[in-house]
């Protein structure tokens, strides 16, 4: 089927419209996106979480790519949550980092051995991927 060229031209303008309307509140230095991680701790078994975290997860993340931008500890009362940054290049980074990660029988052997010890170490996790907004005083 033969598309006449004015019709082909409508489309492409309407496909060049709508991605600049849907990029127009991405930063435009691309600084690549970044992932926020929460994960909901057991209160009784915080020291066990963070040795874990500390001494384990983070090597073994370095190992496989991560670039961890910031940790903190949220406490509401009602949840004690580990909340952190990651920075990725790009989304298939993000994506393969993580299987490769997961995979890692280093890691798999140590959530195994301090779940084995503590119990539950975290309730629920959560992440998504960030992309900084054009007006975002970090964009300039």
């Amino acid at each position: 089927m033969r598309v006449p060229p004015t019709l082909a031209l409508l489309f492409l303008v309407g496909l060049s419209a709508a991605a600049s309307a849907q990029d127009r509140y991405v930063c435009a230095d691309r600084d690549g996106l970044h992932q926020l991680r929460i994960y909901e701790i057991d209160r009784g078994n915080r020291d066990a979480f963070h040795a874990r975290f500390q001494d384990h997860a983070l090597p073994i993340m370095k190992r496989h790519g991560f670039t961890v931008v910031d940790m903190w500890e949220s406490d509401t009362g009602e949840k004690l949550e580990f909340v952190y940054v990651l920075a990725w290049p790009d989304e298939a980074t993000m994506e393969a980092s993580w299987k490769t990660f997961l995979a890692d029988q280093e890691w798999i052997d140590v959530k195994r051995r301090t779940a084995g010890e503590s119990g539950q170490l975290v309730h629920e996790s959560q992440g998504q991927p960030l992309v900084r907004v054009a007006y975002s005083p970090a964009c300039g």
